[in-house]
């Protein structure tokens, strides 16, 4: 988990099968399913056990979450929650500035924001407005030049076309 992560992980409880209740120090209360990513890998098969997957519980450096030897970073646990519930996580936002090979003060520039904001958005330490992933999805679809600014989005066929 990367050292500038904001959000801290303030609780946690397992509900339904599966199910995870996590509170953060933002004060948002946000619940995930885990269940495909325990089935995805063999090592955690043991958690699969309802027992076992009711003794979640924070680690010691509140960092994570445990079962046993096994667990799940926070920053990770947040942006499955932030997307499982219909929102941009700050790990999309960081995927996107790494496919189109941006640096802070280029994806600054790209959406017109500061570049601070864009750290604070990779860092999860402000929620990314739907306005900005949105702008961050056109960018990426018309990719402009520094200076010129798209009159139009693409067709479904040119964007395959630039694409292909």
């Amino acid at each position: 988990m990367s050292e500038y992560f904001f959000p801290r992980l303030e609780s946690v409880v397992a509900l339904a099968p599966y199910r995870l209740r996590t509170t953060w120090s933002t004060g948002e209360v946000l619940e995930l399913d885990v269940e495909e990513r325990l089935r995805r890998h063999p090592a955690l098969a043991p958690i699969l056990d309802p027992a076992v997957f009711a003794g979640v519980h924070i680690s010691d450096w509140g960092q994570s979450v445990e079962w046993f030897d096994e667990e799940f970073g926070a920053d990770n646990l947040y942006a499955w929650a932030k997307e499982q519930n219909g929102e941009v996580s700050h790990e999309m936002f960081d995927e996107w500035m790494t496919r189109n090979g941006l640096s802070l003060s280029r994806a600054a520039e790209a959406l017109g924001i500061s570049r601070r904001m864009v750290s604070y958005y990779r860092t999860a330490h402000k929620p990314i407005p739907r306005q900005t992933w949105l702008a961050c999805l056109g960018w990426e679809a018309v990719k402009p030049d520094a200076n010129v600014m798209p009159r139009r989005v693409p067709s479904a066929h040119e964007y395959a076309a630039l694409h292909a």
